[in-house]
């Protein structure tokens, strides 16, 4: 048999079901958030484990100029080594037919005989090479799927300077190269980059390698330090002209894509505690106001004999039945924009397959976080209510003390109609609940803000590194440190117009017990083309002498311009060099060092070398000029800056589309359920007052007028706050998510600021047309008998 208090519930919700609607719509959006941020980043993370897990993912690298293959039992011999896999890497160039733009690319040897120990291939279309097959290649998924390769096509490749053509059998991903960019890049490329894996034999013969390997993969023991393991590898192979052995978390591929997955560990704490604290706010205001309008119906509960403990259980329970239908539509919500996302990153990140799962973890918090909300909103009402004797809260509030307006005492009032004094009065007499709502309406124009920082952020990353701090038109590297007489020659190619050399070491940066690898970079002391910046984007000149450090590589090691750093050269002679901090740049990809190239090329003490150049050249010839230099031997790869300025914004437009659109749509909601409830409730609240001034001849237009008035001026009031909370919001998301790789600017233009306003009054005029619909059907009579 259903209970009294049970029917009253029933009959409550049915009164307050565009309010209950609406706050269970605010509420979904909190727990959607939730939702979809905890399983995207935790499928994310059980997908790469299982990857890593099933295709062999080494733990240890190294490279070397030239070893021979009889090496590799030496190294298996190191105590804590469990697998050793010699290999022949080379960078090259690939020609795609109608694609003007240059295909920058690893060749990467397979065994002779078998699949890889390390590092196996998932093979999505076709097979692995024949043993002895020279002319037979798996070509990487993302580039394959970027142009259209499958198994049977050929493909032309430029590997150390001779041209040779490759059937592809396969179409392959790597856990080695999940993250599919290359060296240097700050973001994964799929048209203009690529991986081949050929036979061994074949890449022998091109480079030259008979019996030898450059790049050397290993598998330790589970429990042993990475980096005893990594001094015995480098002291095998420092003869051979090692550059250093390195461990996962400086692997290139591994590195990125931590990273970004550390990203979205912070969006999914970060992101969703602030949509969450914004509801439990909202929420909290609002049914604190709902059900303090009823406290004469708590009053005759109590009068009749119910408990206090039953009364608060008939109000927890009406709240719970709303919190309960937003968090289960949230957690729906939120498990299929989940999937959505989590596919969307797959594609990014080319994992081969994806395990997502929704753990009752988060569903179990996204429930428990919804539930606390209400609950604390509707006990503050009902205790407060309850403290009240029945005889005395079921009498209606005392009427308000009259008093002039401010503006009235200052004898303003003769510029005010007497609505817009009306008006004024309400918010005059009640100051601390029109604060409440301000604020309340504030956070949900912050959340709009919030889902457009990203663009914004990315947009004004663009222009700093690819215009301000850039300005060559080709970047050209090469096979090795080559003599700086190379340079006549590029400047002699028709279309140039001007060239300026670079060097770029591998180095290990220390300072007391930090360390960070990295590359200087050596500069010409008067460059144009390539120019470090400070925070103001101002050009740095380079110190005659010491290093420029990335501020935030300064920040990582812990020293100050003056102090000194160890600087372990990784190649060449591997010298150590003490070098003086000559101060700091500011910059948002990476976190480099940077010297005079005459300068580091003193310290080295191996002559004057250079790594590669940037090039100026006619826009009309440029592509004549990418041709000359794909037929030089000692040139590893080349690129236009403008190319890499696409590829980047390619590779980031669908994230940052699926970021917005979730974050605009999930704020709209909250925004439309604040303000909506925030006029309804005024509605319940000022219904006598305005069903009164219907009866004294005021027009329906002016009674709305008094009601919505009230309202837009709130609004109007809550949009500036909103605007400082949204980039409060925002710079702490940034703060958070920064890291050596990519530091995102807090910068923000007109149009995210129109959109978050426009989008509050948006929601601010739909609500006032329903509430206003509800104004001219008043049932006078029925308000005015009501607590008389």
């Amino acid at each position: 048999m259903v209970s009294a208090l049970a029917r009253k519930a029933l009959r409550d919700l049915g009164r307050l079901r565009s309010q209950a609607i609406a706050i269970a719509l605010v509420v979904a959006s909190g727990v959607a958030t939730l939702v979809m941020s905890q399983s995207t980043w935790r499928s994310l993370e059980l997908t790469r484990a299982r990857f890593y897990a099933d295709y062999a993912f080494a733990d240890m690298w190294a490279a070397v100029k030239r070893a021979p293959e009889t090496l590799a039992a030496r190294l298996a011999a190191i105590d804590g080594v469990q697998a050793v896999e010699t290999r022949l890497v080379a960078p090259a160039t690939l020609r795609v037919p109608g694609f003007a733009d240059p295909v920058r690319a690893v060749v990467q040897s397979l065994p002779v005989a078998g699949a890889p120990v390390l590092d196996r291939l998932y093979l999505r279309r076709g097979r692995l090479p024949a043993p002895n097959a020279r002319d037979e290649a798996v070509l990487s998924d993302a580039f394959a799927d970027a142009h259209r390769y499958r198994p049977g096509d050929r493909i032309q490749a430029i590997v150390h300077g001779r041209s040779q053509w490759f059937r592809v059998v396969g179409v392959a991903s790597s856990p080695e190269y999940v993250y599919q960019i290359r060296p240097g890049s700050a973001f994964p490329d799929f048209k203009r980059f690529a991986i081949l894996w050929t036979s061994r034999r074949g890449l022998e013969a091109a480079l030259d390698m008979d019996g030898a390997f450059n790049t050397v993969a290993l598998r330790l023991r589970p429990g042993v330090p990475a980096a005893a393991v990594a001094q015995r590898v480098d002291a095998l192979l420092a003869r051979y002209g090692g550059i250093g052995a390195y461990a996962r978390d400086e692997q290139l591929s591994h590195r990125y894509l931590e990273s970004e997955l550390r990203q979205l560990a912070v969006m999914a704490l970060l992101f969703p505690a602030i949509f969450l604290g914004v509801s439990a706010f909202l929420l909290n205001v609002v049914l604190t106001r709902l059900v303090g309008a009823q406290r004469g119906q708590v009053a005759v509960l109590k009068a009749v004999g119910y408990t206090d403990v039953d009364v608060a259980r008939h109000y927890l329970g009406i709240v719970a039945l709303i919190a309960a239908g937003g968090a289960l539509l949230g957690v729906a919500g939120g498990a299929w924009l989940g999937h959505w996302m989590a596919g969307v990153y797959r594609d990014f990140f080319r994992f081969p397959f994806l395990d997502y799962r929704v753990g009752a973890d988060v569903v179990a918090s996204g429930l428990g976080v919804s539930l606390g909300a209400t609950f604390a909103g509707t006990l503050q009402a009902v205790f407060g209510a309850m403290r009240l004797p029945p005889a005395e809260a079921m009498r209606p509030p005392a009427p308000e003390r009259y008093r002039a307006l401010l503006a009235e005492r200052l004898g303003l009032q003769r510029w005010f109609a007497p609505t817009t004094r009306m008006i004024l009065r309400q918010l005059e007499r009640h100051p601390f609940k029109a604060l409440l709502t301000v604020v309340g309406l504030a956070l949900g124009c912050s959340i709009m803000m919030v889902g457009r920082f990203q663009n914004d952020a990315i947009d004004y990353l663009t222009q700093v590194e690819f215009y301000v701090g850039q300005h060559y038109d080709i970047a050209v590297d090469f096979t090795e440190p080559t003599a700086r007489a190379a340079l006549f020659e590029l400047g002699a190619l028709p279309g140039v117009t001007a060239v300026e050399p670079y060097r770029a070491v591998g180095v290990r940066l220390r300072h007391r017990a930090r360390s960070y690898r990295t590359a200087i970079e050596g500069l010409p002391a008067n460059g144009r083309l390539r120019t470090p910046m400070d925070v103001a984007l101002r050009p740095v000149a380079l110190p005659p002498d010491g290093l420029l450090l990335d501020a935030y590589l300064a920040r990582m090691l812990g020293v100050r311009v003056g102090d000194v750093v160890d600087v372990d050269v990784l190649e060449g002679r591997r010298r150590t060099l003490l070098l003086r901090v000559a101060g700091t740049v500011d910059e948002y990809l990476g976190a480099r060092a940077y010297m005079r190239l005459d300068t580091l090329d003193r310290a080295l003490g191996d002559g004057a070398l250079v790594s590669g150049a940037w090039l100026g050249a006619e826009p009309a010839r440029q592509g004549a000029v990418m041709d000359a230099l794909e037929r030089r031997p000692r040139v590893a790869g080349m690129g236009e800056r403008m190319a890499s300025l696409r590829s980047f914004l390619d590779t980031m437009a669908e994230s940052i589309l699926v970021f917005t659109l979730v974050t605009l749509l999930l704020g709209g909601l909250i925004n439309f359920g604040v303000v909506y409830n925030t006029a309804r409730i005024a509605l319940s609240e000022r219904s006598r007052e305005l069903a009164t001034m219907r009866v004294l001849g005021f027009t329906e237009r002016e009674v709305g007028a008094v009601l919505l008035g009230e309202l837009g001026l709130l609004v109007l009031a809550a949009v500036p706050l909103g605007f400082a909370a949204g980039a409060l919001l925002c710079w702490g998301m940034a703060t958070a998510m920064q890291s050596d790789l990519m530091r995102i600017p807090v910068h923000f233009t007109s149009g995210t600021y129109a959109i978050a306003a426009l989008a509050t009054l948006a929601a601010a005029a739909l609500s006032a047309a329903a509430v206003y619909r509800r104004v001219a059907r008043l049932d006078l009579l029925a308000v005015l008998k009501a607590q008389e």
